[in-house]
């Protein structure tokens, strides 16, 4: 789980790449590694194993394209779902919840969403299929995009070139970052749960 380091030496710029852009927006990427992939990948350019020129866009595009392909896949089937009779894991009313908050919500949505494993994947596809309004879509998709995937990049760039011996705490930080980017959707569930 943790040897991320070998992972990025191994699968180079486009499995970083691949990566980021599935777990932006394709249904299979929701448990991949985004922040803490991030932020080792960032180490190792400041170690000289990629270039940060190189990783930052690369990166960058892979979110943002990532998101714009959720979107589309949401609002593609989006029509299709509200068709669709009640289920077990289906109610219509949900899908007319989320059109709703998209409308009053989405754009802080878009931007909060990156920085919440699981919650980011499906996002953008929940904000295609509640019909958000694209042109807005794609300004905060940007924004979220340049704080999540540039900032955690220069994150562990500049630590990883400022902090002497930091190499010896990457297992502690990368253990950080994962348990806070997940405590906020920890706590959401177990607010519904008491709820419930």
């Amino acid at each position: 789980m943790f040897d991320l380091v070998s992972l990025i030496k191994t699968a180079g710029y486009l499995g970083l790449f691949g990566i980021i852009f599935a777990e932006s927006g394709l249904f299979i990427g929701f448990f991949l590694p985004g922040d803490s992939l991030l932020f080792t990948a960032g180490f190792l350019a400041s170690q000289g194993y990629l270039n940060i020129f190189i990783l930052v866009p690369l990166v960058f595009a892979a979110a943002v394209l990532g998101d714009n392909f959720g979107y589309a896949f949401g609002r593609k089937v989006g029509p299709a779902i509200f068709k669709r009779d009640d289920s077990v894991f289906f109610h219509k009313d949900h899908l007319e919840k989320a059109k709703f908050f998209y409308q009053h919500n989405g754009p802080k949505t878009i931007v909060l969403a990156r920085f919440l494993p699981v919650i980011r994947t499906f996002a953008p596809i929940v904000a295609g299929a509640g019909q958000m309004q694209y042109r807005t879509f794609v300004l905060f998709n940007i924004l979220g995009g340049a704080l999540w995937a540039v900032g955690l990049s220069l994150l562990g760039y500049f630590l990883g070139n400022t902090v002497p011996g930091i190499d010896q705490y990457l297992i502690p930080i990368i253990l950080a970052i994962i348990t806070l980017s997940s405590l906020p959707t920890i706590v959401h569930l177990w607010r519904a749960h008491r709820k419930r």
